[in-house]
């Protein structure tokens, strides 16, 4: 059976923006193949680019579809469909340089995602589609990475990327003032898994199929790169930058084009709802240990190691005046997608 996902990345305010990644399956008569709690992920964070943001999500779609079945990506960015299968030769011939002799931006996703490529026992097949354009898919994915990219901007949610992610922004030019969650800061200085961490973040589940509500967001989307060039399918050099000629590259063997008007392999557009009340940051802020019960140590399962959580405490009191307020059993609560 072949699996076939969207993937997509979204930047607000473009460059340097808040940025958001998602892949959705498409519908499946099982789930052989699959390494994930449902049938869609999505992240983000604070700054970044699209084209991070096309590139995590990408290597996630992949991380969370092992196995030997054919797997098929769709996605409106060619960047990062040559990245995965046209230049990434070149670049490890040449050093990891691209045709003008620079760095390669977004090398530690790049890597990654040959190596998952790679390693992976089933063929992988990357079909480019025509965004916003009424593919079913394709609006699923934009819509769950706008979504995180709205919430990192109003600070409803921490920023949540692969560890390659992380590091490609924190090597860009736009790493000053992001934010990088301690469980992230733990997954890149190796005290937390990347197994547990992505445990911990991913939102899809049978529970909550539809992913997370959209926020009310009048941003104008348009996917412009680092370098503000705009992915909306035209040829782009392997530096990043559009070619002058404007002509269309040879298709690698391993891309194709979708008919938007086929419903085969393209999954039901989620339903869009109203806007709901969003958690605020009202100003305050609260500091001390809190004690979780039961505590990790009472786990069969335990390592010894600091476990990483992300969530809410719902307090209700009244606070003395020197600020203190005593804390009873309060439920920690947990982000899940109404």
């Amino acid at each position: 059976m072949t699996i076939t996902v969207s993937t997509d990345g979204s930047a607000l305010g473009n460059p340097n923006g808040p940025m958001g990644w998602a892949w959705a399956d498409h519908p499946t008569q099982g789930t052989r193949g699959h390494a994930h709690t449902g049938d869609c992920d999505a992240g983000g964070a604070t700054n970044g680019t699209n084209q991070i943001g096309e590139l995590c999500a990408v290597l996630e779609a992949l991380r969370a579809h092992p196995g030997n079945e054919p797997l098929v990506i769709e996605t409106d960015s060619q960047y990062a469909i040559n990245c995965s299968t046209k230049w990434v030769h070149g670049w490890k011939k040449n050093g990891w340089k691209n045709s003008k002799k620079e760095p390669v931006k977004n090398a530690e996703l790049i890597r990654a995602i040959d190596d998952e490529i790679r390693r992976r026992d089933g063929s992988v097949t990357f079909v480019w589609v025509k965004g916003h354009a009424g593919n079913a898919g394709n609006e699923r994915v934009d819509e769950l990475a706008r979504t995180y990219a709205g919430d990192c901007r109003a600070s409803v949610r921490d920023g949540y990327l692969p560890k390659e992610g992380w590091q490609s922004l924190l090597a860009s030019a736009y790493a000053e003032g992001a934010d990088v969650p301690l469980d992230a800061r733990m997954l890149l200085d190796g005290k937390l898994s990347a197994q547990d961490y992505r445990r911990a973040r991913c939102i899809g589940g049978p529970e909550d199929e539809d992913g997370p509500i959209a926020l009310a967001d009048d941003t104008p989307h348009t996917a412009i790169d680092e370098d503000g060039v705009i992915d909306d399918g035209r040829v782009v050099d392997d530096s990043g930058d559009v070619r002058d000629d404007g002509a269309r590259g040879d298709t690698e063997s391993t891309m194709a084009t979708a008919d938007t008007n086929d419903t085969t392999d393209t999954t039901d557009a989620a339903a869009t709802r109203a806007p709901q009340p969003i958690l605020r940051h009202s100003g305050l802020h609260v500091h001390g240990n809190v004690t979780f019960t039961p505590p990790p140590a009472s786990s069969p399962q335990y390592d010894g190691r600091p476990r990483a959580v992300r969530g809410y405490i719902e307090i209700e009191g009244v606070v003395n005046a020197d600020g203190t307020l005593t804390i009873d059993g309060a439920p920690f609560l947990v982000y899940r997608p109404q």
